[in-house]
């Protein structure tokens, strides 16, 4: 498969193949009912603004009962709940 190419060149390769390989185990999801601002950035679809909306409607309304329930807050929709449903929980 990489035959007749130059060390540096496979080495790109096998490099990029493992950057794009996703882990072989699922991380711990996060808890949105726990998570800082700072943490829920890390989510993908969930800048500064949106992370904050999610703490702010936290403290307006109390603890999320479903991840679904994000759809409550302005600006978070059903695309970006399915982008990060696996990557969220509400704890117990």
């Amino acid at each position: 498969m990489m035959k007749g190419l130059t060390h540096s060149v496979r080495a790109a390769a096998i490099g990029a193949a493992l950057l794009l390989t996703p882990p072989a185990f699922a991380a711990e999801p996060l808890n949105i009912n726990e998570a800082s601002k700072a943490e829920l950035v890390a989510l993908d679809g969930i800048g500064p603004v949106y992370a904050q909306r999610i703490v702010d409607y936290r403290s307006e309304h109390g603890r999320f009962e479903s991840v679904d329930q994000l759809a409550e807050v302005n600006g978070i929709g059903e695309k970006t709940i399915e982008g990060i449903k696996e990557q969220i929980a509400v704890g117990k």
